[in-house]
């Protein structure tokens, strides 16, 4: 078994295609930018976030037709330079909620929001510091 992808369901694809690709800087897999499917991948690895739109799924699952609410999910993504990324992000419009910070002695972190509200954390593994 492997990990593919955690996939999102999104009401404003557009925003998100913008959010995940132009912000967070991740690769789209095949410049869909109006959905109602893409997948983000990062530089290295190869799992992936990817987007769906939340009216397709809703024809597939009834329940989903209702609003989202509530936190329902949390990407995590590791970087190596977590004060410079989140500057770099800050500057392509990303709005940091929390941090940089410690969390542990061993991991640094800092959240944010996608624009459907998805709680976002960016976490800097000290330990691959030496």
């Amino acid at each position: 078994m492997e990990l593919a992808q955690v996939r999102l369901l999104v009401t404003d694809f557009a925003a998100c295609y913008h959010f995940y690709g132009e912000v967070l800087g991740l690769k789209p897999q095949s410049g869909a930018v109006d959905g109602p499917y893409e997948k983000f991948s990062p530089a290295v690895g190869s799992a992936g976030i990817a987007l769906q739109d939340r009216t397709m799924m809703a024809e597939v699952l009834d329940e989903l037709g209702d609003a989202a609410n509530g936190h329902r999910s949390l990407v995590v993504l590791r970087v190596d330079a977590l004060d410079a990324y989140c500057e770099e992000v800050t500057m392509r419009g990303a709005t940091i909620l929390h941090g940089p910070a410690h969390l542990t002695d061993r991991l640094r972190v800092a959240h944010l929001k996608d624009p459907e509200g998805n709680l976002v954390e960016l976490q800097e593994w000290l330990l691959l510091h030496g």
